[in-house]
């Protein structure tokens, strides 16, 4: 079973879904905390990523998902009014937890994380992006189900407390998600909901996902987005490999 999910404040949607698997509980979930949303702010506006500033991250990436990229240019060209700032198609990633500053966090620990993540045997496992919904500062995909994504990113947590890196936020807080776009300024929400809305009823997007990459991530200005390097690749087991 994944890591029981809290209520947070901090966290979007504040609580946790009633259930990680089932896609019409975890879909409705994400709308019904988009539509309640009255104001969004500036996804750019925090803290801690002066220029320069890198951290490692461990995130899912897609380069290869075709699918998934025509999609979602399609829906950012649909929602170009509004004036976000887009994410790249290279630049589409579900971020699971960050491991740390690249000042503070060493090399070697950096492959000793890649390590004992290769040696988690965890399944490779499918994943679908479902219709868009939001957040305060962002248009996303809603990702079903959630159950493989809280656990490894509990699993790939609890290794980087062995290996004592600073980490980032905890699992109770994780939801995962699939952005498109980052709003860029203070706005009222409705209109955004209203043109997120229109958009509900494209097909699913299915993805199989078969690595986890720890990656050294970096900002941009101009224009606004975050990059980054593959620093390790680590390969999840093929699904029919037993496994504990």
């Amino acid at each position: 079973m994944p890591p029981e999910l809290a209520l947070d404040p901090k966290a979007f949607p504040q609580s946790p879904p009633p259930d990680l698997c089932d896609p019409g509980i975890l879909v409705d979930h994400d709308w019904r905390a988009f539509t309640e949303v009255r104001r969004m702010k500036s996804h750019w506006d925090r803290p801690g990523w002066a220029d320069g500033r890198r951290a490692f991250y461990w995130m899912l990436t897609f380069p290869g998902a075709t699918d998934l990229i025509r999609r979602t240019q399609h829906c950012q060209d649909e929602l170009a009014h509004l004036g976000m700032d887009s994410i790249p198609s290279d630049g589409l990633h579900v971020t699971l937890t960050r491991i740390g500053s690249t000042e503070v966090v060493q090399r070697s620990r950096v492959q000793l994380l890649a390590d004992l993540a290769g040696r988690l045997r965890i399944p490779a496992f499918p994943l679908t992006a479902r219709p868009l919904a939001g957040s305060t500062g962002a248009v996303r995909f809603t990702l079903t189900p959630w159950s493989p994504l809280v656990a490894l990113q509990a699993a790939l947590s609890e290794i980087g407390s062995r290996v004592g890196v600073p980490g980032g936020r905890p699992t109770s807080m994780f939801r995962p998600h699939l952005g498109i776009q980052y709003n860029n300024r203070e706005r009222p929400a409705a209109p955004v909901i209203a043109s997120v809305a229109r958009l509900r009823t494209l097909a699913p997007v299915s993805l199989e996902i078969s690595r986890v990459e720890l990656v050294e991530l970096w900002r941009t200005y101009n224009p606004p987005s975050y990059r980054w390097q593959v620093v390790h690749s680590v390969p999840l087991l093929p699904a029919d490999v037993p496994h504990p």
